[in-house]
């Protein structure tokens, strides 16, 4: 719902409170503000001007020399392109050091030869957006028709000195769909009075039931219908202060008769439908439900096929409108109309639901219909219309209604106690307290032994119980402000599950690598649910009702979208990219109710790792890049000598840069390079990925670090070169030696790998720094060489090492 400021000053005063603090206390009682936006932030030297003459230029066949009046004495030559610019017209002009929004500066220039002194204005160039501008001035400048002197700064004049709030609604709170509605949530807020608009009509003689009848065959989907008529209209444009009210609510003008019709649902949140009485082809409305293979033109040039249950609005004889929905082609009021049958009614929200739903057709009528209107104020709306079409069309509006009316809802009472209140709400609330903030909400209030009764207006049917009532208390009073207990059944030093706090360690770690978390969908497309899955013989789990086509099976792995938003990123040029995630897969073995939720941590690396400087050179990405951030949170996790690499094939990933992750025999993982192919179709550099099972390695980070001292005593250092078969591993060469040397080996480092024509086809020699150490003495050569022979001998046994000669 988009509010305008001062539209809403008329109901309710907010003089007040700026804009800004509106806003901050309308989101604290519980509607959330989704933006606020100023309308004349970049108008400066933007004024009205009076176009004295119009000749055509010289040069240009499209072109016109205009002299323009912009002040008291003031006058300017203003060469402009529009085709509806002419002589007597009072338009808008921006005057050199004018900056239009879009950040185009105006200032004097020559246009063929001619010299202009600034720039007459459409409504679109002033920043209002194009498909909310006027028909009549979509294509030009905009001529402006009320009463003001050349030279007033645009903004007073269009009134575009104005704020709008933008409010989410939620589902339960149609009754803040209209300006009346907004102003009786901001009274209660402020403990102010509403004001309601003017309603008072002068009726002619004529008598509205000598031309129409009402017969309403489903009083079930329809209990209220009223019908006015309003005779000698005449059509041409709104007023603009309603038309910039309108565009500034998202509603494109269109002419007065519709423009009203616009305005009143926009003001009291009570859709209504002016039909041309000329072309209904009857005098009569009949509402009732369609029938078989019935069909209709709606407003917007298609034809509808009526399914048999839809409530249609008749002329006795065909469908001229889906009720609550959309009008007919057929009535629609023209430039030609002067007479108007305008529609006020209440419709069944099921009704309205069930025949939006099945065209696939949600208006402005619809939402409010579906929502649930005020039948209380079906009646103020139609004649606040009549009031207007009085006004504003030169109409003259019929003697009374014709009315058709069967079972409405009513105000209910809901009764709640003192004690009810302060116990749910955790506060000491007085009665006083209570009944002042009731009230507040324009609600009838009666105290009768610390029990409130309160008559709910039928402007608000999402109050119907205690607790409903509970809450408007609360949120008027503060959510902010409530107590902050925890339940008595709740250990007093509760806090983060060891998951949790090991998911928050994981997070720092990668962030402080240099990563940035993403957070992408877990649905996605079909094509690529089971892409980078670590679980093959798994399916897919498919959502019964997709949103849309790119949102309609879970994921089995993280990576799918990290590449999206690392491509997303790749394309606007930033040079390092490092995204990761932690969050959930989904897989099944039958279907649904067989399905396995498990949480993944993955990263995706590219681009440079060090940017070109006069100290260091440019360095890209790697693998080893990737691998030391991987092998970095196994260290912080204290399970570095549970994991191991080993090279491996996947599909998506590159042939020769690929590893699988096995902590303590389990593959819980992998890292490598994507594909040149996958690379190439998703136009992408050359980019490192890495995905993790969670469980269970990550529950070591509960386990606690052990802090040695500095060594006191000398540590040996020895060098080992080694022949093996190519295929041998680094990693579970790394981890045998370690395991076969026994406390005094500390360390172990690969520092050069060789493959080349002095060994033999198949070999490749590997060389380790070994160092030996004890904390309470120095070795002896003795312990040293007992140590590396362990070592070299495991290595004989398990991977016919030798030792490299030369």
């Amino acid at each position: 719902m988009l509010v305008s400021y001062k539209w809403l000053s008329q109901y309710v005063d907010v003089s007040t409170e700026s804009p800004a603090n509106l806003a901050e206390k309308v989101t604290r009682t519980g509607i959330e503000v989704e933006q606020i936006s100023q309308w004349n932030s970049t108008l400066d030297h933007i004024v009205l001007g009076y176009v004295e003459s119009c000749e055509p230029h010289p040069n240009a066949d499209k072109l016109s020399v205009c002299q323009v009046r912009v002040g008291d004495e003031e006058s300017a030559q203003i060469v402009c392109g529009a085709p509806n610019v002419a002589a007597g017209q009072t338009v808008i002009v921006a005057r050199p050091g004018a900056r239009l929004p879009g950040g185009i500066k105006i200032k004097k220039a020559k246009l063929r030869g001619t010299a202009s002194e600034g720039m007459i204005c459409s409504l679109s160039e002033l920043g209002i957006p194009q498909a909310l501008v006027p028909k009549e001035y979509a294509d030009g400048i905009f001529v402006y028709d009320g009463e003001a002197d050349a030279g007033t700064p645009v903004s007073d004049a269009l009134q575009l000195d104005d704020t709008v709030i933008e409010l989410e609604l939620t589902a339960n709170r149609g009754d803040c769909m209209s300006m009346v509605g907004v102003a009786y949530e901001t009274a209660a807020i402020l403990e102010g009075d509403v004001s309601w608009p003017k309603e008072d009509i002068q009726e002619s003689e004529l008598d509205a039931h000598d031309a129409i009848e009402v017969i309403v065959e489903a009083p079930e989907d329809n209990p209220l219908y009223i019908a006015k008529m309003i005779d000698n209209v005449t059509i041409k444009p709104a007023p603009f202060w309603m038309q910039r009210r309108l565009m500034s609510a998202g509603i494109r003008p269109i002419n007065n008769v519709v423009d009203i019709t616009n305005y009143v649902l926009l003001e009291y949140g009570q859709p209504l439908h002016a039909f041309d009485y000329d072309r209904l082809g009857s005098k009569q409305i009949v509402v009732r439900h369609a029938k078989a293979n019935e069909s209709m033109i709606t407003l917007d040039g298609q034809t509808r096929s009526l399914a048999e249950g839809q409530l249609v609005i008749t002329n006795g004889m065909k469908p001229i409108a889906m009720a609550g929905v959309m009008g007919g082609q057929d009535t629609e009021v023209t430039s030609e109309t002067t007479t108007v049958l305008l529609e006020a009614a209440y419709f069944s929200p099921d009704a309205v639901r069930q025949t939006s739903r099945a065209h696939g057709l949600r208006s402005d009528s619809s939402a409010r219909f579906e929502k649930r209107v005020d039948p209380e104020r079906t009646i103020k709306a139609a004649n606040r219309a009549a009031y207007l079409l009085e006004k504003y069309a030169g109409g003259s509006v019929r003697k009374g209604s014709v009315t058709a009316k069967a079972t409405v809802p009513t105000a209910q009472t809901v009764s709640v106690s003192l004690e009810e209140i302060n116990g749910l709400l955790g506060t000491t609330l007085s009665e006083a307290e209570v009944e002042r903030t009731l009230t507040a909400l324009h609600f009838s209030v009666d105290v009768s032994n610390g029990v409130f009764h309160v008559i709910v207006p039928t402007r608000r049917p999402d109050i119907s119980i205690a607790e409903d009532l509970i809450e408007e208390v609360g949120r008027l009073y503060g959510y902010d402000r409530l107590p902050a207990t925890i339940p008595a059944s709740i250990p007093a030093d509760i806090g983060l599950t060891p998951t949790q706090q090991s998911v928050r360690k994981m997070r720092r770690l990668l962030e402080a690598a240099g990563m940035h978390e993403a957070i992408t969908y877990s649905l996605t497309h079909e094509s690529k649910a089971s892409q980078f899955s670590m679980y093959p013989e798994l399916r897919s789990l498919a959502v019964a009702s997709p949103m849309t086509e790119e949102r309609q099976v879970l994921r089995h792995s993280l990576l799918p979208h990290l590449l999206d938003a690392i491509g997303h990123n790749q394309r606007r040029s930033v040079a390092r990219r490092a995204l990761y995630e932690v969050g959930s897969v989904y897989v099944s073995e039958s279907g649904p109710e067989h399905h396995e939720e498990h949480r993944h941590v993955a990263g995706v690396i590219s681009g440079e790792v060090q940017a070109q400087s006069w100290l260091a050179q440019k360095q890209d990405v790697d693998f080893f890049s990737l691998k030391g951030v991987v092998e970095m949170l196994f260290t912080e996790f204290g399970v570095t000598g549970q994991v191991s690499f080993r090279a491996d094939q996947r599909e998506e990933l590159h042939p020769g840069r690929t590893a699988s992750i096995v902590y303590d025999g389990e593959v819980i993982g992998f890292i490598g390079q994507l594909h040149p192919h996958v690379a190439q179709e998703l136009d992408l550099d050359d980019t490192y990925v890495f995905e993790l099972k969670t469980s269970p390695w990550i529950l070591q980070s509960q386990a606690k670090n052990t802090y040695v001292p500095v060594p006191k005593y000398p540590a040996v250092t020895r060098d080992i070169a080694l022949v093996v078969d190519q295929t041998a591993s680094a990693g579970e060469i790394e981890m045998q030696m370690r395991q076969a040397g026994g406390s005094l080996l500390t360390n172990v480092a690969l520092f050069d790998v060789y493959e080349g024509e002095r060994l033999e086809k198949g070999k490749k020699s590997l060389a380790f720094s070994l160092r030996f150490s004890h904390a309470e003495r120095t070795l002896t050569d003795e312990e040293v060489t007992e140590a590396y022979e362990a070592v070299l001998g495991k290595l004989e046994r398990t991977f016919g090492a030798e030792l490299r000669s030369s």
